[in-house]
């Protein structure tokens, strides 16, 4: 069969028609895509830089209208609602991304991330907990896990804090033997309250394996034997501590420590102990602990004045020397004048004087800016004549 040229003369004409046809129609959809799209698209970036919240809200919410497929907006809009304090309409976002079918599994996972963030910022920690759980064994499984241990701190659910804890130490997420600790010690505590000394020492046993170098097993573990009637098991548990932490915690329990000794009857021990580190860190406590172990306690302190100075005396000068505060000046002003003595009255000066610095400071009654001097116009908020003229030093 002959073919007919003419056809072919007619045909790539046609052809030729049809395709620029189609890429004009082509052009105007990827023309209005970029007209619409991208114009709410920046105008909302262009109004958050502005700190212009609602009205960039606005124009996302347009640009979602225009592109529902488009992640990034529902995102960035999520985001902003959070931040508005919006929070039911920051959940309702990042669900309705999660309720997508076609969501990339890197997308849903970034949704499920906003929605649990959206839980907490709303205070929902029931659903923020169930929220971070499904978020475990995911590119954001870390944060869940740091999350859910906040949220048993927060709830005071120490079983549950031990156990996230744990995992996150066995995996190398970071150093929380301390914090294991810490979690059993309140174990022992709500154990003690409600009646169960066998499990508040078997809390207290976990604690000390956890972290044998934490102080604050040892320091329970010597308070319940002071309690328990067993002062020279409470000696031994706070030497330990003593020894292993110096004169840090041990402050804590240093006069309870003083009072179990006399109970043993190894007063001269406990002395020798708390004036080498009395030598090595001076300390108030440690001064009142010795207090103690001499029969001078605060209430003998505070009664009628000495006559003569004392190696008592002597010690609270020293350390007012050393250290001013105003809870040596007190113990120092507690006897009788004669025994201060030229270094005590002067050291006494330098305390009064330390501690008054702070207070003697203008307060502007309108911002409440504080000053050393006075100001006609205050410096923080411009108001004139905002600043009463007394100092805010008077104890009230």
């Amino acid at each position: 069969m002959d073919f007919d040229f003419q056809w072919l003369l007619v045909g790539l004409p046609l052809a030729f028609a049809l395709g620029w046809v189609a890429s004009r129609l082509d052009l105007r959809q990827l023309g209005r895509a970029r007209r619409e799209t991208p114009s709410a698209y920046f105008k909302g970036l262009n109004l958050l830089l502005n700190e212009q919240q609602d009205k960039a809200i606005d124009a996302f919410i347009e640009a979602v209208q225009h592109d529902p497929d488009t992640a990034e907006l529902h995102f960035a809009l999520g985001n902003l609602f959070r931040r508005r304090g919006e929070f039911e309409r920051a959940v309702r976002v990042h669900e309705h991304l999660l309720a997508r079918g076609d969501l990339k599994a890197k997308d849903r996972e970034r949704a499920q991330h906003a929605l649990a963030q959206d839980f907490m910022k709303a205070g929902l920690f029931d659903r923020a907990e169930a929220a971070w759980r499904a978020l475990e064994d995911t590119s954001f499984d870390q944060e869940a896990r740091l999350a859910q241990l906040t949220l048993a701190e927060r709830s005071r659910d120490w079983p549950r804090a031990v156990e996230v804890a744990t995992r996150l130490n066995n995996r190398d997420a970071g150093a929380f033997a301390t914090r294991i600790a810490h979690y059993e010690c309140e174990l022992a505590l709500a154990a003690d309250a409600d009646g169960r000394p066998p499990d508040a020492e078997a809390a207290l046993a976990r604690a000390r394996r956890a972290a044998p170098s934490a102080a604050r097993p040892p320091m329970m573990l010597g308070q319940r034997h002071l309690k328990a009637g067993r002062p020279a098991a409470a000696m031994d548990a706070w030497d330990e501590l003593r020894e292993h932490q110096g004169s840090g915690a041990f402050l804590l329990v240093a006069e309870d420590y003083a009072r179990a000794a006399l109970a043993c009857g190894r007063a001269d021990s406990a002395r020798a102990a708390l004036l080498v580190m009395l030598a090595q860190h001076p300390a108030t406590e440690l001064l009142a602990a010795l207090d103690l172990l001499d029969g001078r306690g605060a209430a003998a302190g505070a009664g009628a004045g000495l006559a003569t100075p004392s190696p008592h005396q002597a010690r609270w000068v020293a350390q007012l020397q050393q250290l001013p505060s105003l809870t040596a000046a007190q113990q120092v002003l507690a006897a009788a004048p004669e025994t201060w003595g030229a270094p005590g009255l002067q050291a006494l000066r330098a305390a009064v004087a330390r501690a008054a610095r702070p207070l003697q400071r203008y307060r502007c009654a309108a911002c409440g800016f504080e000053a050393q001097h006075y100001f006609w116009q205050c410096p923080g908020c411009l108001s004139w004549e905002s600043y009463p003229p007394q100092r805010i030093d008077a104890l009230q």
